[in-house]
């Protein structure tokens, strides 16, 4: 291998390195949204039923489903495409670089875990997972809202429905991102 192909190599491989670190810490942001959505749920459901008046704080839970479950689904479509990038595009550019056929071995995880026999599984069990926590919640913070406050006044009403209608955008987003397949 000639040093111009050494050092090109050197930057793919920094490269690889740079977008697992990227992809590592969007992982742990991402998985740590479900917990912030469930304590900030926590608060605003205990705040909501300590005292009638406060019923109308119900109508934040929507827009809190909504802005972490949007993140959550941004970083996990970026997680998805920087493993993408890697299997697909980076071993291609090593692999012309050092004309070996097997680098993929040296990216072997990147592919192993997608090959797993219980990944749809998963994959399937993490949309329902996502789906309760994002759009279920939301929905649910609505519907006791409608029960406790029957009659809410015109522009409540409106924007109960416009909260709806996100959340279910939110919900279908979230199943055209889901990238369900196998292999490379």
């Amino acid at each position: 291998m000639s040093d111009d192909n050494q050092q090109i190599l050197e930057v793919y491989l920094k490269e690889y390195e740079k977008l697992k670190d990227e992809q590592t810490q969007r992982i742990a942001f991402r998985d740590n949204l479900l917990y912030v959505t469930l304590g900030v749920l926590g608060a605003i459901i205990s705040f909501a039923v300590s005292n009638k008046a406060n019923y109308y704080a119900l109508l934040v839970i929507p827009w809190v489903c909504l802005i972490l479950g949007w993140n959550y689904l941004v970083n996990d479509e970026k997680i998805t495409a920087i493993g993408k990038y890697i299997r697909l595009t980076l071993v291609e550019k090593i692999k012309k670089e050092t004309a070996n056929n097997d680098i993929e071995s040296i990216f072997g995880w990147e592919i192993a875990h997608r090959n797993d026999q219980r990944r749809k599984r998963r994959k399937i069990e993490q949309q329902i997972i996502d789906q309760i926590t994002f759009v279920f919640s939301g929905i649910i913070g609505l519907i006791a809202f409608w029960i406790l406050v029957p009659q809410p006044l015109g522009i409540i009403q409106i924007l109960c429905w416009i909260e709806l209608g996100l959340l279910i955008f939110l919900g279908v987003e979230i199943i055209i991102y889901a990238d369900f397949g196998k292999g490379r």
